[in-house]
């Protein structure tokens, strides 16, 4: 088995042909196939390298490895379409020669006039064969005479022709329909039903597999693989991935490139896992899964041809749970430029403060669902304002209610003996000492302390809160950490202020 993703560097990679690559690579990792990554970069306008480097780099980052093709081995290339132009021209020559394939002379004028005809009259637009019986000397003469023309494909007429899509079963166009496509452009461009036709004959791909919006296109394949004597591979079209209200996801949607969703803090896994599921399902009422079980279980005949919806919140379901399950060492660096757009990271970090962080964000990442909300989470570490919380009117109203004002200060008095609240236990002994100070208890207890510590009515858990600011503001500087005010300073400066 052989499967190929080609993409047009024309952009960035959008996240439904993300999910037809996966789909290929699924497919090719379950059955001990190759998979093959081509770049059709014919389109020479649009085409640019940094739009291929951009993605590759994002198939990378899915884990979506090839294994051959564009920067890896390979003995069927070049890989890409710029650099088989001459390749291409061979098999113009040999349809040109055996009567399959024709100069046509028709300028854009007269094909829009026959367009605009056709459709008048109700009938669907085709190329109406005009050029079609010049000799082959003929047309050779006035090509070497400078006139333009494009080749077309010269179709049997009054045929079907049918194909087994393995998602959808039967599929049949009549020729009546299709008319002559143009194979190579004026400017000996090959188009994308020629160049791809050759592709992937020539790369013994076996399986084709790509959006539904190709379906038009496969007729005219089959009859280029018929007019060369090849064997067509077996064809799966995929429905396309729409948006909320059942349009194909677009900009007014939202994100819709996999870069974006990485640039808003969701895990490659997680995408993986989430478009797998878009259209297809593993069975056993199971949903998340790592790659290589998804893999095992992939077969194209369960794929629904009905439109998949792309549901942002239950991505971000999925990227929750994989979140929970992210090592310490590697949450830290996935984090830290999120952190550092905040400036919660301000330089290198040492080892102490790595350690901290490690230490740290997984149990700020059990209530999250993307990296960057391990940011918010950590604002009530780096950043406080007595003066400013002292403004806020209703936290103020709060904090000089008596009973909150004598934990304020009982607090303060507290940290002021006791040592760096650098643990649970220690957190939970000065909460106690507090209690058996001022009697309060529940929340009349430590809604004020977090108050107090924190400048915020709710956030992390207490326990898990306190002893990251405390164990932060022991660390050596510079640490590569932002500067964090300690619980002692913090508890000191509120019951200055009341």
């Amino acid at each position: 088995m052989r499967v190929r993703f080609a993409p047009s560097p024309t952009g960035h990679l959008h996240v439904g042909n993300a999910r037809t690559a996966l789909f290929n690579w699924l497919l090719a990792r379950g059955q001990g196939g190759t998979f093959i990554l081509r770049i059709e970069d014919t389109d020479v306008e649009r085409s640019t390298k940094a739009s291929e480097q951009a993605i590759l780099d994002d198939l990378r980052w899915m884990g979506l490895h090839w294994d051959e093709g564009v920067e890896a081995r390979g003995d069927r290339g070049p890989y890409r379409q710029a650099e088989r132009l001459l390749l291409y021209a061979e098999y113009t020559t040999r349809l040109l020669q055996e009567g399959k394939g024709y100069y046509c002379f028709c300028s854009a004028e007269t094909l829009d006039a026959q367009r605009k005809a056709q459709l008048a009259a109700s009938l669907p637009p085709k190329y109406a064969g005009t050029c079609r019986d010049i000799p082959l000397e003929e047309a050779m003469r006035r090509r070497s005479g400078g006139a333009s023309a494009v080749v077309r494909l010269r179709v049997p007429e009054d045929r079907e022709v049918t194909f087994h899509d393995v998602v959808r079963g039967p599929v049949t166009f009549h020729t009546g329909v299709i008319g002559d496509p143009v194979l190579v452009r004026s400017d000996g461009i090959p188009a994308y039903n020629f160049a791809v036709v050759i592709d992937d004959a020539l790369m013994a791909i076996t399986h084709v597999i790509r959006g539904e919006d190709h379906i038009s296109n496969t007729p005219r394949q089959i009859l280029l693989y018929e007019a060369f004597g090849w064997t067509p591979p077996a064809f799966a079209h995929l429905s396309l991935v729409m948006g909320p209200d059942h349009a194909p996801l677009s900009k007014r949607h939202g994100a819709t490139s996999v870069r974006e969703f990485r640039e808003k803090g969701y895990l490659p896994e997680a995408l993986v896992n989430y478009l797998a599921l878009i259209g297809w399902s593993p069975g056993q009422n199971e949903e998340l899964l790592p790659a290589d079980e998804l893999a095992r279980r992939f077969k194209l005949e369960n794929v629904a041809h009905s439109a998949g919806v792309f549901d942002e919140d239950k991505l971000a379901w999925a990227n929750r749970h994989y979140l929970k399950l992210t090592p310490a060492d590697r949450l830290a660096v996935l984090a830290e430029p999120f952190l550092r757009q905040r400036a919660q990271i301000a330089g290198d970090l040492t080892p102490a403060a790595r350690g901290w962080l490690e230490a740290v964000l997984p149990g700020m990442a059990t209530s999250v669902d993307r990296l960057p909300q391990l940011a918010d989470r950590l604002d009530t570490v780096f950043a406080f304002d007595a003066a400013a919380t002292l403004a806020q009117g209703a936290l103020a109203a709060e904090l000089r209610e008596p009973n909150a004002t004598a934990v304020a200060r009982a607090l303060a008095d507290d940290l002021q003996q006791a040592p760096r609240l650098t643990g649970k236990d220690a957190f939970r002994s000065a909460a106690n000492r507090v209690k058996e100070r001022t009697g309060q208890k529940g929340k009349a207890l430590f809604h004020p302390i977090r108050l107090v510590l924190t400048g915020a009515g709710e956030g992390p858990e207490l326990d898990r809160l306190v002893p990251a600011i405390d164990s932060a503001a022991e660390l050596p500087q510079p640490s590569g950490l932002a500067p964090v005010l300690g619980c002692r300073e913090r508890a000191a400066q509120i019951a200055a202020l009341l």
